[in-house]
């Protein structure tokens, strides 16, 4: 009796992996994509609702139409000839730039200090600067004024910048991050002779780009997007940032929808700038941000 051949393991497998791919799969991809594409219009929408509304006359602007009916570029021409759209601008750039330098080196400091130094109450410390970001704004909102009032700071720079020069979030990014700084570089670095300053300007900062990179972006934004602080301390018009000069197109009878929709596009230029920039590190910012968390 002759016995029947055996057939070969790795040809079996063959015919498993070629077997075609579960449609459930190709089904889950498929929805994950359409979710992104509406997701994007959702989020291109005011965009482009925005682009749309500063291409229109008064007369056009309630017409939803994203496409003018007569196109003009006369609002746009009416906004940078006003001599206020520009001290608004210049002054949301000084703002929205000092508060980011200053986030970015003092942020870093105290969450270098707090992650690389062992002292007593560090960790309440830590805890009591995190706590602060429970607290709405709204509620320190007459604090700030009333210290502001007291120190002479109302109406000026200073004044709308110093709630914002340094932030517990920044504190808690950059803690987060100089966990993964080897505290090996640190103790050679200590060796060679650095001080501490200088360690944490060459060595541990270098190391945490993504970090600062994400900060940055998040702070600049978070200023130049401000608007109830510099409403309520600023008095004169030639301190107002770009979202409360913009509010002021407009009175209780008739509000020029046209001119804020193109004073806001005209806005956006810097904040895609800062984006462009430093875009490569925003994800890979939060996403190794939330692992270490």
């Amino acid at each position: 009796m002759v016995a029947a051949p055996d057939v070969p393991r790795a040809s079996s497998d063959a015919l498993l992996n070629a077997q075609p791919a579960p449609k459930s799969r190709n089904m889950g991809q498929i929805i994950r994509w359409l979710v992104l594409f509406f997701g994007g219009i959702l989020m291109v929408m005011p965009i482009a609702y925005m682009i749309s509304t500063s291409l229109k006359w008064p007369h056009e602007v309630y017409n939803v139409n994203l496409i003018p009916e007569e196109p003009t570029i006369e609002n746009y021409t009416f906004v940078l000839e006003d001599g206020r759209f520009y001290w608004w601008f210049v002054n949301s750039i000084i703002i929205a730039t000092i508060t980011t330098i200053s986030n970015l080196l003092f942020d870093s400091l105290v969450g270098y200090t707090l992650c690389k130094f062992r002292f007593p109450g560090r960790t309440i410390v830590f805890i009591a600067i995190l706590s602060t970001l429970m607290i709405p704004t709204e509620m320190l909102v007459i604090p700030w004024y009333l210290m502001s009032q007291s120190f002479g700071w109302l109406d000026s720079y200073w004044g709308i910048m110093f709630p914002g020069m340094m932030t517990a979030f920044g504190t808690f990014l950059m803690k987060q991050f100089f966990e993964s700084v080897p505290d090996d570089f640190i103790e050679a670095a200590r060796i060679d002779g650095l001080n501490e300053l200088q360690i944490w300007w060459t060595v541990a900062m270098p190391l945490v780009k993504p970090a600062l990179a994400a900060l940055a972006i998040f702070v600049f934004l978070g200023n130049w997007t401000a608007f109830l602080w510099p409403l309520i301390v600023t008095n004169s018009v030639d301190m107002y940032t770009i979202p409360v000069g913009l509010s002021g197109f407009g009175d209780e009878a008739d509000v020029a929808w046209e001119l804020i929709m193109t004073g806001a596009a005209i806005s956006t230029i810097p904040t895609l700038v800062v984006f462009l920039i430093f875009q490569r590190f925003i994800i890979r910012g939060v996403v190794m941000a939330g692992l270490k968390g």
